[in-house]
């Protein structure tokens, strides 16, 4: 058994597919996706139904799954009088910004599904978790989309509010634990200020950030926490 992690997928259902042939993803392996599988890329739905009949994977909550939800709910209602009358300037401005952020092809492909599975790729979303704390190799690793903002070292990971695990970027400069390894996505590791490999996985005090720019035309990243080994394929 092994465990993957892959993070920022936005879209990229061919890059997601060539991952886990790379990986020679089984039964057996577990895969944790660190948020932001919807948004910019051509089928971010696609890849959420195929997530959907894996038992081995966990998927944990972005900041686009998060706009994703405060407007899909709207979105599922029928085109009447009372629900037009509901969009009011609160979910207008939420529609906007997440438009503005790349939901085109996530609201194309929600919109061409039947009721049923709207419902279900609602409620499946919904049931993303904001962390995960996992153990491999007498290593801890902590997963979270964003980064642990506000943070204190005693401070248990339920009370992190949700700007703090979903927007505000990790400082990669600060380490977190002494004894745990943070990894996280949402900042890609092209920018990360002294990253001395710039388009790979980043690892320094204690992080380790493994968005390494799908959404913006760069690669999907993949890490094995067993064998340390890294995993890329092009997005295009």
């Amino acid at each position: 058994m092994s465990t993957y992690i892959i993070s920022d997928i936005h879209g990229n259902y061919d890059a997601y597919i060539e991952v886990l042939r790379k990986i020679h993803f089984s039964d057996e392996d577990m895969l944790y996706v660190l948020g932001d599988i919807l948004d910019r890329g051509p089928h971010p739905v696609r890849i959420i139904l195929d997530l959907m009949r894996r038992h081995n994977v966990v998927c944990l909550a972005g900041n686009h799954e998060h706009m994703a939800l405060e407007c899909m709910r709207f979105l599922m209602k029928e085109i009447t009088d009372v629900s037009l009358n509901e969009l009011d300037t609160n979910i207008v401005g939420k529609l906007l910004d997440w438009q503005q952020n790349g939901s085109g092809t996530t609201m194309d492909e929600f919109h061409k599904l039947d009721n049923e599975t709207r419902k279900a790729v609602f409620e499946f979303i919904s049931e993303f978790d904001l962390y995960k704390e996992v153990y491999v190799n007498d290593k801890v690793y902590i997963l979270v989309h964003a980064g642990l903002s506000n943070f204190k070292p005693d401070k248990p990971l339920c009370e992190y509010e949700l700007d703090d695990v979903l927007w505000e970027r990790a400082d990669y400069e600060m380490q977190y634990y002494p004894d745990k390894y943070v990894i996280t996505g949402h900042t890609p590791a092209m920018v990360i200020k002294g990253n001395p490999r710039p388009g790979y996985i980043y690892k320094n005090n204690n992080h380790i950030a493994i968005d390494c720019g799908a959404g913006f035309g760069g690669r999907l990243a993949c890490l094995c926490l067993e064998t340390e080994e890294e995993f890329y394929v092009e997005c295009t």
